[in-house]
């Protein structure tokens, strides 16, 4: 009877519960504390984890939308499937880092920390004084839905194994094959037939376009309010990376890096003569009025707001998706550019050092008293149709079963925009959706489709083959990388935002490149080159 009682409760976590089990064992009885003083008795397979409820002390970030997630559906059904309650401690995204720093700094250890946010510097660091443990034995006796993903993507383990050879957090993975191109080109299709022009296919095309749409009126209310071109300056996405590739050499500002890969070397992108002179080129566009003045300060509130004027406003824009940015009821007007064929007639697409890898979903304390239930209980988070439930939403609200049992989209709720409703629904953290997941296990989300056909068609058949890896460095190395980067990554961009609005790169060019090597970037291009070598030699 025992066996087929687990075996009963671990079809229904599977497959998700029904909504009718919504916010129900929410109770408030806290025994965690009684708990964790020894180790409590658990069932090394099946479900439910411990016969005899026990609470484990999560802290986690939230995004600004979301519950805490002790009212999130998807934890009450594990809690229903697991017996394993989890007592939250949801603390604000914007402020988590320094409170994380605190918790750490005084000792007040929760169980686990959850989507830890944990730096390289933080496992490396936590990890050998003995704050948070290996989990790599752990991962081995009880956590079989994660060993076989390692055994699928070996690179998953490769990525979350510390230079000691200790694992000490775990992963979150989303092979969508999105995040490689963060920027689309945008450009405002009524207008250009409005003014009776036609898509523009190079650089020198797109400025006279631009040019078109701010002097002619084309949104007709009398007022020279267009902006020709806008985009996030050094954001992750929707960024001037291209714009600089079309002088030859795609930029990866992701995180104001400039890291960029060519034939196995690490090059610097804002040192090179190719970023000079698109910088230089760039300028005049600001002064003729073409690119938005308030490009280098905006914050992504204050460019979506730019596409959902009263009047239509934006020329062109770079960024993830259209809709994001000039809402649903203007998204037909806007058309994709096409990549721009370059100054020397080629076609470059950058790749970004975005990774849809990340080593820093889950991460156990040395208080937590039961490591074993908690490695079992987040094992559980990586079977395939729970990973995909935890990264876009549960059954019920986001997904619902097709007659293969596949997870497919729910129709939204009118006037709901799903960015905003994952986050009240959806915890992220520790999952892992493979590539061949999607149409077996899950239906992919409808505007990631829309997006990735755009990316299939217009921009992966141009896009360069080499980016920079996600490399577990030594501690060593981490030190030198933090003592020096944040400086030159500081200087730059303040240099970079003053060039393009202002001039003067051609004057300033040779002390800049000497400031920079006075502040250690050679050292610094030297130890990225090191870890790319050492990844490659262990692929």
């Amino acid at each position: 009877m025992e066996r087929n009682k687990k075996k009963k409760t671990s079809a229904i976590l599977a497959i998700g519960l029904s909504t009718a089990l919504a916010l129900t064992g929410c109770s408030s009885n806290d025994t965690s504390s009684k708990v964790n003083e020894e180790a409590a008795k658990f069932n090394e397979t099946g479900l439910p984890i411990v016969e005899k409820e026990v609470t484990l002390n999560f802290v986690s970030p939230k995004a600004a939308l979301a519950p805490d997630y002790s009212e999130m559906v998807i934890f009450d059904r594990l809690q229903e499937a697991t017996n394993v309650k989890i007592k939250w401690n949801n603390i604000p995204a914007d402020g988590y880092q320094e409170k994380k720093n605190l918790l750490l700094a005084s000792g007040d250890l929760p169980d686990a920390f959850y989507a830890s946010g944990f730096t390289d510097k933080d496992l490396m660091q936590h990890g050998q004084n003995g704050t948070i443990i290996p989990l790599e034995d752990l991962i081995d006796k009880y956590a079989p839905n994660l060993k076989k993903l390692f055994e699928e993507r070996p690179e998953l383990k490769q990525m979350v194994t510390a230079p000691d050879g200790h694992i000490y957090s775990l992963p979150r993975a989303e092979e969508m094959d999105l995040v490689g191109m963060p920027n689309i080109m945008y450009i405002n299709q009524t207008w250009l037939d409005k003014l009776g022009l036609e898509m523009p296919t190079t650089l020198e095309e797109y400025h006279d376009v631009l040019k078109a749409f701010k002097e002619k009126d084309p949104n007709g209310n009398g007022k020279q309010d267009e902006i020709g071109l806008t985009f996030w300056f050094n954001g992750w996405c929707g960024n001037e990376g291209d714009l600089i590739g079309l002088f030859g050499l795609p930029d990866s500002p992701f995180e104001a890096d400039h890291r960029v890969v060519r034939d196995g070397k690490v090059i610097y992108a804002a040192t090179q003569p190719e970023y000079k002179e698109a910088i230089a080129y760039y300028h005049n566009w600001v002064k003729e009025g073409l690119i938005d003045p308030e490009v280098v300060t905006q914050d992504t509130a204050q460019l979506f707001a730019k596409g959902k004027t009263e009047d239509p406003s934006l020329g062109s824009f770079i960024w993830w998706e259209n809709t994001e940015v000039v809402g649903p009821d203007r998204v037909k007007d806007y058309a994709v550019l096409p990549p721009l064929k370059g100054k020397d007639g080629e076609i470059r697409v950058g790749r970004s050092n975005h990774s849809e890898y990340g080593r820093d979903a889950f991460v156990i304390t040395s208080a937590n008293s039961n490591p074993e239930i908690t490695m079992r209980w987040v094992d559980e988070l990586y079977e395939p149709k729970m990973s995909a439930q935890i990264n876009w939403g549960p059954i019920g609200e986001i997904y619902e079963e097709d007659e293969n049992g596949m997870l497919v989209n729910k129709e939204l709720p009118e006037g709901v925009a799903m960015g905003e409703f994952r986050q009240k629904v959806a915890p992220g953290g520790p999952f892992v959706v493979l590539k061949e997941h999607f149409d077996s296990v899950v239906d992919m989300e409808p505007r990631a489709k829309e997006r990735l056909e755009i990316l299939e068609e217009y921009y992966r058949p141009h896009m360069v083959e080499e980016n920079y890896p996600q490399i577990f460095f030594s501690n060593e190395e981490l030190e030198k990388i933090n003592t020096i980067e944040p400086e030159i990554k500081e200087f730059v961009k303040q240099k970079e935002a003053q060039w393009l609005i202002e001039g003067g790169i051609e004057e300033e060019w040779d002390d800049y490149v000497a400031q920079l090597e006075d502040m250690g970037l050679n050292e610094l291009m030297e130890i990225y080159q090191t870890g790319l070598d050492r990844f490659n030699e262990e692929l």
